[in-house]
This record gives structure tokens, C-alpha cells and sequence, in this order.
């Protein structure tokens, strides 16, 4: 690993800590350095407060001096912002820093933008290199990027289920087929997403309550917006903690006859970009087959229920799609599997 990977996986570090909180922006990273040493940090922590760079240059100026920037190197994870937007833009900070050289991941997936900072920044004397890290870094934005490039967030399917498939167990057991290890890796899940969506069905037969209940993971965000999709509303349950709860003020009830015009809907009016979706196999099948689905997550808990409920309904995967970046993780007793669709279509990641 060169110095530069080396440097931007810190800024990736940074980058990370922004993941579920910054949308409509994407999460972004920077680390400022000067003779090897790491000067000062900073990651963005919502829409409209400062990007990354602008906060590591506010920490470094703090720590060390405004001199301390003349010369040194700053590495962003997504190329900087060259517009006035509701903060402004970080090539100006840049330059005004004196900041000799920028080295950044990705280009802005926005085609209005990419590339306009290399030409502004090299106008002005200051080195710039690009590309480091990439498909690292480009990982951290997918969900900004597939917005800028289609119009949809891009949307994760959480399903837990028995070695048989199934997503209940038999009549008078309990309603939890995976253990509590799994639910907190849910919690966590939930936190990297703007919004879980489920099914009205879905709500009348559990009550989910499909909320963020770990302090640590709500500190600095909202709760995630709660999205039923459903054709009959007044048939929803009005004592459903979705409806009643401290935060049912993030609850939205959206019309099920298109789900793809449902998830524009979500980042038009709401500014999502990503979305969790935590439903019964009727519904996980519907988007699947309409591609809608970008990434895989299932719990498989050590039973064998029998239960009369699949987990996937539908036609499954259309032929020539794979499940890919496939990785597996336990715990407790139970296996987690996580994945990336490719799909056959030209919207693939």
C-alpha cells in the first residue's frame, strides 16, 4: 500500500461515519497532511452543514495554525464541490487554505459537476490526482450515485428465515426466528438507510415498529422514514405503533400499484437515497421482478419451521443476474448473508 491508499483509507474511515446521515448528500471523507502527519480530520454530517473538507480545514487551522495548510495535501474520498449550494464550495476552501495538492477517490457521479474541480483547482496552481481507492470509495456512494444516475435510491432487501425458506414459525411458538445478535445487526442495518419500507400486509399481521431504539445510532440523525406500501390504507391498523408511536411523524403511506413510482417519490419529496426494505415474501418478490432490488440481506436461523409463509415469492432472479461481493458473517447461532445483485440490465452497478 502507497502512501496515497494509505491516506485515503483514512478518509474512507472518516466517510464512513456519514453513511445514513447525510442525504440527499453523499457521505464524504477528508484527511489534510503535511510532512507525513496527519494535520486534521473531518466527515459530513448532514445536508446543508459542512462538507468534509471544510471540516478537516477548520480542525487542522485549530490544532495546528492556518500556516500549518500552506503546502499540504489534502485526500477526499469524492471529488470536491466546485458550486454554491446551501454551503459553499470546497475548492474555494481549498485555495483559500493554500492547500498545494488534492488527491480524491471518485469523480461527482452527477455529470453537471465531474471533472469541473480539477479544472478549477489546476487554474489555480494546486496538483490534483484522481482514482485512488475508487471502487472502494465508490461503494460508500452508491446510493447518491444510482439517484443521480436513474432517479431511484438504491434499495437493500432484509429478509430472515428458517433452513426451509420459511419466514414464521409454527402457530403458538414465538414470532423471532433469528436471535438477538441478529437483531442488533438489524438495528445497525436500518441506521445506514433513509427509509424502510414494508407492506401494508406486513403491518396488519406483525405491528412492526421498524425504528432506530439504540441511542448511539440515532445520535446526530432522524429516525429513518417508515414507508408502507399498500392499496388499501383505511384497512391499516390506526393503533399500530407505526401511527401512534413518538415518531409516527415519520411514517408515510404511499400508493402500492407502482412500487418504482413509490421509491421516485421517496427521493423527490424526501431526498432518499437509500432504502432498507423489511417485508413479506409477496412483496419482496414483487421488486425483485421489477429489479428494484440492488443488494441482498438474509438472516438464516439453525430451524426447520414448516410455516406456511415463503420468504420470496415471484419469479426470482431473471436469468444471466448473480448475486456477487458475497460475504458471510455469523451471529449467535445464526448466518448472515449479504450481496450485491448484477443485474442483466444496463442500470447494473
Amino acid at each position: 500500500m502507497n502512501d496515497h491508499e494509505l491516506w485515503m483509507h483514512r478518509a474512507i474511515e472518516e466517510a464512513s461515519r456519514g453513511i445514513g446521515r447525510t442525504s440527499p448528500n453523499p457521505p464524504v471523507g477528508a484527511v489534510i497532511v503535511g510532512n507525513g502527519k496527519e494535520l486534521g480530520a473531518g466527515w459530513h454530517r448532514a445536508a446543508g452543514q459542512p462538507h468534509a473538507e471544510r471540516e478537516a480545514i477548520r480542525e487542522a487551522s485549530k490544532l495546528h495554525g492556518q500556516d500549518a495548510l500552506l503546502g499540504a495535501t489534502i485526500f477526499v474520498t469524492l471529488e470536491p464541490c466546485s458550486t454554491v449550494g446551501r454551503t459553499p464550495a470546497c475548492t474555494t476552501g481549498v485555495i483559500e487554505a493554500g492547500i498545494s495538492r488534492v488527491v480524491y477517490a471518485v469523480a461527482d457521479p452527477n455529470p453537471a459537476h465531474a471533472g469541473r474541480a480539477d479544472e478549477l483547482l489546476r487554474s489555480h496552481g494546486i496538483e490534483v490526482v484522481s482514482g485512488v481507492l475508487a471502487d472502494e470509495a465508490g461503494r460508500l456512494i452508491r446510493p447518491f450515485a444510482k439517484v443521480q444516475r436513474c432517479g431511484l435510491p438504491w434499495v437493500m432487501l432484509k429478509t430472515a428465515m428458517s433452513l426451509d425458506g420459511r419466514l414464521t414459525r409454527p402457530p403458538g411458538e414465538g414470532m423471532w426466528l433469528t436471535g438477538t445478535e441478529s437483531r442488533a445487526e438489524v438495528q445497525r442495518l436500518r441506521a445506514r438507510a433513509d427509509a424502510i419500507l414494508t407492506s401494508g400486509e406486513t403491518v396488519r399481521r406483525d405491528r412492526p415498529r421498524l425504528d432506530l431504539r439504540d441511542p448511539a445510532l440515532l445520535e446526530g440523525r432522524a429516525q429513518p422514514w417508515r414507508v408502507v406500501l399498500t392499496d388499501d390504507p383505511e384497512s391499516l391498523p390506526k393503533d399500530a405503533p407505526l401511527f401512534c408511536d413518538g415518531h409516527s411523524a415519520r411514517t408515510l403511506i404511499l400508493s402500492g400499484k407502482d412500487p418504482e413510482a413509490a421509491l421516485r417519490q421517496l427521493v423527490m419529496e424526501h431526498g432518499v437515497n437509500s432504502v432498507m426494505v423489511e417485508c413479506g415474501g409477496r412483496l419482496a418478490g414483487a421488486l425483485l421482478d421489477a429489479g428494484l432490488i440492488d443488494e441482498v440481506v438474509v438472516f438464516m436461523a439453525p430451524m426447520l419451521t414448516a410455516g406456511p409463509v415463503a420468504a420470496l415469492g415471484g419469479a426470482g432472479l431473471p436469468e444471466g443476474s448473480t448475486i456477487d461481493e458475497v460475504r458471510f458473517e455469523r451471529f449467535g447461532q445464526d448466518l448472515m448473508m449479504r450481496g450485491v445483485i448484477r443485474k442483466t440490465t444496463t442500470d447494473a452497478e
